[in-house]
Formats: C-alpha cells, structure tokens, sequence
C-alpha cells in the first residue's frame, strides 16, 4: 500500500531550497538531518519501496551494466547515487526496499524514452527519480544534437504522462539540471540558453507535483566556499564532495515524501 503525499509539503521542500540558495538555510550534514528527522517527524516508511534513479552520466557515474539486481553496490556507480542508497539502507535495516541505477552516460530525454520499457516500466517503481537535461543541451554545441528547450520539455512530459498512465501512484523526484561555473567544459554559450532547459525542468516538476531537487543551487552555494575544481571539475560531472552535496540535497527531498 501507497504512502499519500501532501503537495504542500512538497512546495515547502521547493522554498526551503531557495531559501538554501540565498544563504539563510543551509543544507545540513546527513547525520544532522537523520537526528532532525528521527526527533520531529514521524515517517510514514512502507516495508517495500522500489526506487528508481534514471538520468545520464551524472547518474551512471561509471556503474557496471552487469550488475543490474537491486542494491548491488558494482550496479549504483561511483556518483550520488551510490551515496544516497549506502545512508537510506544504513538507516532503514528494518525495510526491503529495491534501489535500482538505471542512468546512462550520454543520454538524452528521447533516448531514456527509447528504454523506458525495459528500464522503468518493468521494474514497477514506487518513487522516480530523474536527472536529465545537460546532454538535451551539452551535445547541440559539437553538432551531435539539434534539439530545443521546447523539445527537452515536451519529451519530458511525454516521458512523465506514458509513466503515470501505467502506474498513477508512482511519486517523483525531479533533479535540476546543472551547470557550475568555472568548470573546464563550461564556456559563455552554455548560457543564457541553459537557463531555458533549468526552468523547463522546474515548471514541469511544480505541474507534475514532483520533488525538486535544486542542484544549481547547491553548486552556486559551493562555491562560495571552494572553486570549481574541488566540486565538479568539468562543471557537469561532479567530484567526490559534489556527488556527496547532491546526495544530501536529495535525501532532504526523499525524507519529504514519508513526512506526515
């Protein structure tokens, strides 16, 4: 049985972001958060739960394809994924709950589509958490690509309707695409155009009353505190402490979906 999900407690995890992005609250370190949790919330937590994570390779994040059983750590990559799934297993042994890595390096929005069979609707998830956007972007400036914010946004969608037709109860967590400044691969073309597929991504997650995970945000406030080079060197992939701060920003995200 489905845990029902207040939408206002998702906006409030929306404000709380942006109120992390002007610097009056920070994100907590993942022990401060699990103490906060454990002694002002009482979770909702089901015994089973299928999680999903679905993206490109920011996502990927170098996993091995042949370990695709849930909860197998050569399956979950080296990324935040990795990160977010050791802490909720450490924290909830009392659950069989199934995590999944299905992201891909590379890929695009109508390239998860064209996998979305095999890598979403088969495996039944209870919770969805996608990542895209960077590549719907990134691979236009080598030619590769000759897609539009309107395109990534309608492919979006299409994607989110064809899940939610088949499972109407499944609960989403949707990441922002990022771009942290500074990095090697990001130069005065990324924007104001990468602005356009960021807001894409927000309105479809405000529509789809998905969880918001506002990873420019957590990257800009990094950076106030170290360079590029120490969170995400190539300003898309991140590095040990970046996946480490998108994991955390994540795992805030998650907790409100079991918030009563």
């Amino acid at each position: 049985m489905k845990t029902d999900i207040k939408s206002t407690e998702r906006r409030n995890f929306i404000k709380s972001a942006s109120l992390a992005s002007a610097g009056l609250l920070g994100f907590s370190t993942l022990q401060t958060v699990t103490a906060a949790t454990n002694e002002t919330l009482k979770p909702l937590l089901p015994r089973k739960l299928t999680v999903l994570f679905q993206g490109d390779s920011i996502t990927d994040a170098g996993r091995d394809r042949g370990h695709y059983y849930p909860n197998d750590a050569k399956g979950m990559g080296l990324g935040y994924v990795f990160n977010i799934v050791s802490h909720i297993m450490a924290q909830h042994p009392d659950t069989d709950w199934a995590m999944y890595n299905r992201g891909i390096s590379g890929n695009k929005v109508y390239q998860l589509a064209d996998r979305w069979n095999d890598d979403c609707m088969q495996l039944q998830p209870d919770v969805l958490s996608i990542l895209i956007g960077v590549n719907d972007f990134w691979h236009k400036l080598n030619g590769n690509y000759n897609g539009t914010p309107a395109i990534y946004e309608k492919d979006l969608r299409a994607l989110l309707d064809r899940t939610l037709k088949q499972y109407p109860d499944v609960k989403l967590v949707l990441g922002q695409p990022f771009a942290v400044k500074g990095g090697t691969a990001i130069t005065e073309k990324w924007f104001p155009e990468f602005n356009a597929y960021q807001k894409a991504a927000e309105k479809i997650a405000k529509d789809y009353d998905a969880v918001w995970i506002p990873y420019q945000e957590v990257f800009d406030n990094a950076l106030k505190k170290a360079p590029a080079s120490y969170w995400c060197p190539d300003g898309v992939h991140p590095s040990i402490p970046g996946a480490f701060l998108m994991a955390e920003a994540w795992i805030q995200g998650f907790n409100t979906l079991f918030e009563i």
